[in-house]
């Protein structure tokens, strides 16, 4: 049960977006109650602009009138802020991995995927898909034997790598490029059921229908035409 304070918790964010989604989750798990704030980020709030002058990016977190910005530091901070169920494991080696692996979904896999699902025009580069898989296949070595890639339960690498679970895998039906296949891939497929039986997940994840009209939709105003 999470800390009883008086305390005033808002989350800038928007619904199809895996970076605000983690930051939702993970104050579900920790039962944090909190006010969402949906950003058009499209047309960036001039409360958004405000509150994050650096990088006029979704997500923020206001603690207290105090905004932090970053999902992966987001994340850090609400595990240090409130203490049940915590997210990040004590040992430092095992945080400091666990770090690693965050930083290595977000600046590495997500990074070479845009490459793939985001790219415009008829083409798809052959070539970023191989690079994108040599990456998920690191990934799926990390899951052999585990449930998690936070071990036996959910933790701060499986909340930030929900990335690859449900947009990542979600994308290959409307590009048309198989990134993930079970055959190559049956560790990370896996894991994805596993999350999926946590009730937290499901709740913190988009509808898939609305979620995949909300891509296509994208793809069309940004003249991204599937393979």
């Amino acid at each position: 049960m999470a800390e009883e304070r008086s305390e005033e918790v808002k989350l800038l964010g928007m619904w199809a977006s895996p970076f605000s989604r983690r930051i939702e989750l993970a104050l579900t798990l920790k039962g944090v109650p909190y006010e969402f704030s949906e950003q058009d980020i499209t047309n960036k709030s001039s409360l958004l602009l405000w509150l994050n002058p650096v990088h006029k990016m979704i997500p923020v977190l206001v603690h207290n009138g105090k905004p932090i910005s970053e999902s992966l530091v987001i994340l850090e901070y609400i595990d240090d802020t409130w203490r049940d169920n915590p997210i990040l494991p004590q040992d430092p080696y095992e945080k400091a991995t666990a770090r690693f692996w965050a930083k290595f979904v977000d600046e590495q896999i997500y990074v070479t995927a845009m490459k793939v699902v985001g790219k415009i025009g008829e083409e798809r580069d052959d070539a970023a898909v191989e690079a994108t898989r040599d990456l998920l296949k690191l990934l799926e070595k990390e899951l052999v034997g585990k449930d998690f890639l936070g071990g036996k339960s959910l933790g701060f690498v499986d909340i930030v790598a929900t990335l690859v679970a449900f947009w990542l895998m979600r994308t290959e039906e409307i590009v048309g490029v198989k990134i993930v296949p079970v055959e190559i891939f049956p560790e990370i497929h896996r894991w994805v059921k596993n999350l999926l039986e946590i009730d937290v997940v499901k709740k913190c994840i988009p509808p898939e229908d609305e979620h995949l009209n909300y891509i296509k939709a994208r793809m069309d105003r940004l003249k991204i035409k599937p393979v």
